[in-house]
């Protein structure tokens, strides 16, 4: 069944839904639905077979979320129990439409009072709406309906519209608004009145008039309005005012006001009119337009304006009277300090000119330059002097200067002295800023000497390559040099330190000369004189001509030490060690004292040491001679005797046998004598000599031969004479080359492998064979002068 077209929310509705002629009834189920969802269902069953057709009602509460629902209604037939299917049937669906309508009047915004033909904005809002946006808006200024700007907010609905009244509205009138939403409306209306009030009118006898005519004003406007001219009230509504006067050049751009009011509704409204006077006059220059001086900071982009008064408005052009720079009035640039100076402006129009002298200062922040306060200042000690420093700047500057370092301003004339040389910080200051700069002062003076610095004496110390310092207090530097004496005659210069470089310098020498020098110091402030004495000395030196690398004591004597001196001054102090320990004043020379020793020069300007090798020579001395085999010797057999000597430089070793010992052996030194088949020539005295460049000593050692000579009566007289044959000739042919000395080949007849020839052994003493054979020593003696004694060792081939 049809839906009510709008169901406010929060009541309830009818749903119904009829089924005509369906049957049979029992076997019937219908069913209300809200788009898909079942709201009612309702089975018939137990009715009557015959019974056809059915109705389902339900009452439904409407609600906002039911705007728009779709509701419909289904029928089911269930005759499956009979055979058949399920038939079913929907309806069509019915929208429900549900709104909401707040009870309370719409709110109307609206002026009071509507001029006509002015326009004025009104409008008409209301909360609580559902949904707004099926509201319909009705607004209308009486019978003129209006076409509002519809504005929603949630729940909330706005109507503004403009409303302009006409003239045949005048009067009171209605302003209405009507909302409708549904079935349902809300009304609400505010009174207007609509009231006609035309401007006032001002009008001036000549809008521009020459200074000096006359101008009337006049003020008028509607019937019922009251006009005031500049304060001056009309005598009655509806008639004008009038104001005359006599146009002076202050007139110029004068304003006039013309008031009206007029009372409405009890409301009193008012209306302004104005308008404006131009009187043509001559230009003028006055100060507040055009100061006679200017102050601009140096730099920044400004604006110059001189401006004139005049009508019509005068041109005006500023220039230096003579010729020169001319001022850009009106335009934005630079602010120099060239622009400084005084201008003459010029006013003109139609009506006149004006002239005006005009100055402008630029101000800028000081400057200290070279010139007018240097970075250097010399001053000379003991004149007057002052510390001024002269800065550029707009306003003038002041000037302060400080020494770095302190706090107090240098200020006035100064006796110049030595402390007054330093830094000093010169600031000048003006109101635009400051520049600061710093001024180093030096103070000269003449020369002069100081004994630390210039000392009156001085050593120099031979190598060490120092030069004499003579530093000398002065301003500028003064110019030092020493000038000796080397013999009568010469000149010579004392090597300063650092060296003096003039070309007229006579010759700087290696090494200075003992000697007084004359030192003067002269700058372009005056010269000083100081005379100083020069020694020279040296470090101590010891070399092979002072101190011998090797030396040579002798065994006995007396020594104070290694022959050592070295040369130096002041004369060095020698002093020699062995392994550390000091030596003695004076020692009795043995030869335990031969050895390394070293020895130390030293004076006041260093050391020198040298090592010294030392050796210990002494006499010879046979310290053993011995015999082997000890006791004797049998004839035929052999023995050996032996000669150890202690000396230094070596001992040569010479020996001295019996006359007639043959065959007798040396070995290579001389220290061995040796025989194989001792014969009875054999036996006796043997002395061994020992003898060097310091002496000769010697030892005697007897030898015996005993035992039976039965082997020589077995040989019988053939072998004894031939035995004895044999022995003379090899005697003879010794002793014949006995006066020779080198290597001989000696063949005897028994071939006998080594024999020894010994000549000038016949100085020495001689001592028979001992009867009872042995050997044994027989003292020492010394050789006497005589012959030389030579070796002969024979080797056998």
């Amino acid at each position: 069944m049809p839906l009510p077209a709008w169901q406010p929310v929060g009541e309830n509705f009818t749903l119904s839904c009829r089924v005509p002629g369906a049957g049979p009834r029992g076997s019937l189920t219908v069913t209300l639905l809200r788009g898909a969802r079942e709201l009612v269902r309702r089975s018939f069953s137990g009715e009557s077979p015959r019974a056809r057709g059915a109705v389902l009602t339900a009452a439904v509460l409407a609600r906002r979320e039911d705007h728009g629902a779709n509701f419909s209604c289904r029928a089911e037939l269930d005759l499956r129990p009979h055979g058949l299917g399920l038939f079913e049937n929907r309806s069509a669906p019915r929208m429900l439409r549900t709104f909401a309508l707040s009870p309370e009047p719409p709110r109307l915004a609206a002026p009071r009072l509507l001029e006509v033909g002015s326009e004025s904005p009104v409008s008409c809002s209301l909360d609580g709406l559902f949904p707004a946006s099926e509201a319909r808006v009705y607004l209308a200024l009486g019978a003129q309906r209006l076409h509002p700007d519809i504005i929603l907010e949630g729940d909330a609905l706005r109507a503004a519209a403009t409303a302009t009244a006409s003239a045949e509205q005048e009067g009171a009138t209605q302003l209405a608004c009507s909302v409708t939403l549904g079935r349902e409306s809300r009304e609400t209306w505010e009174n207007v009145t609509v009231y006609s009030f035309p401007a006032p009118l001002l009008t001036l006898s000549a809008p521009s008039v020459p200074e000096g005519e006359t101008v009337t004003v006049t003020c008028a406007a509607g019937a019922q309005a009251l006009v005031t001219l500049d304060g001056v009230p009309a005598a009655a509504p509806g008639q004008p005012v009038q104001l005359q006067l006599n146009a002076t050049a202050n007139d110029d751009r004068r304003s006039f006001f013309c008031d009206a009011t007029l009372e409405v509704d009890g409301e009193v409204l008012s209306k302004k009119e104005s308008t404006e006077l131009r009187v043509l006059y001559a230009p003028r220059l006055d100060d507040s337009d055009c100061p006679r001086s200017w102050t601009w900071p140096e730099g920044p982009e400004q604006t110059l304006r001189c401006e004139a008064r005049g009508n019509p408005a005068p041109s005006v052009h500023c220039a230096r009277p003579d010729g020169g720079a001319v001022l850009a009035l009106g335009l934005l640039g630079p602010i120099t300090r060239a622009l400084a100076g005084t201008y003459r402006c010029t006013a003109a129009n139609v009506q006149g000119e004006a002239v005006k002298d005009v100055t402008l200062t630029v101000e800028y922040a000081p400057a200290l330059d070279s010139v007018s306060c240097p970075e250097r200042i010399t001053w000379l000690e003991g004149t007057e002097a002052s510390l001024s420093c002269v800065a550029h700047g707009v306003p003038p500057p002041t000037v302060s200067c400080v020494r770095s370092g302190a706090a107090e301003v240098i200020e006035g004339l100064l006796h110049v002295a030595r402390e007054h040389a330093g830094t000093y910080r010169c600031e000048a200051t003006n109101s635009r800023g400051s520049a600061a700069k710093t001024v180093a002062i030096t103070v000269e003076y003449g020369p002069s000497f100081e004994e630390l610095s210039c000392p009156s004496n001085w050593t120099w110390v031979e190598g060490s390559g120092r030069l004499f310092s003579c530093e000398v207090d002065g301003k500028p530097q003064p110019r030092v040099e020493c000038v000796g004496s080397r013999g009568t005659t010469e000149r010579v210069l004392l090597p300063l330190a650092p060296p003096d470089p003039s070309p007229r310098a006579p010759s700087i020498p290696s090494e200075p000369a003992s000697g007084i020098y004359t030192c003067n110091a002269t700058n372009q402030h005056g010269s000083m004189v100081k005379m100083v004495a020069v020694s020279v000395e040296s470090p101590p030196k010891m070399d092979e001509s002072t101190c011998p690398s090797h030396q040579t004591w002798l065994e006995g004597a007396e020594a104070v030490g290694p022959a050592c001196a070295a040369l130096g001054r002041p004369s060095p102090q020698v002093s020699c060690s062995r392994e550390g320990g000091p030596w003695p004043q004076r020692i009795h020379v043995s030869r335990q004292d031969a050895g390394t020793y070293l020895c130390l020069a030293t004076n006041a300007h260093g050391t020198d040491t040298r090592t010294i090798t030392v050796g210990v020579e002494y006499r010879p001395v046979v310290a053993e001679l011995a015999a082997s085999p000890p006791g004797g010797v049998r004839p035929g057999g052999n023995f050996t005797l032996t000669c150890r000597a202690e000396a230094w430089p070596p001992a040569q070793i010479s020996w001295r046998a019996p006359p007639g010992a043959l065959n007798i052996g040396l070995s290579s030194n001389n220290s061995t004598l040796s025989v194989a088949g001792a014969l009875g020539s054999h036996g006796g005295e043997y002395e061994c000599a020992a003898t060097n460049a310091h002496g000769r000593h010697s030892r005697r050692i007897t030898v015996r031969v005993t035992g039976p000579w039965l082997w020589v009566a077995v040989g019988g007289a053939v072998g004894g004479a031939a035995l004895l044959a044999a022995g003379a000739g090899l005697a003879f042919y010794v002793q014949s080359t006995a006066c020779k000395k080198g290597e001989y080949n000696v063949q005897e007849a028994e071939s006998s492998g080594e024999a020894v020839c010994l000549n000038g052994a016949g100085g020495g003493t001689g001592g028979n064979d001992s009867a009872q054979g042995g050997t044994e020593p027989d003292g020492t003696a010394e050789t006497p002068a005589g012959g030389e004694v030579f070796s002969i060792q024979l080797t056998s081939a």
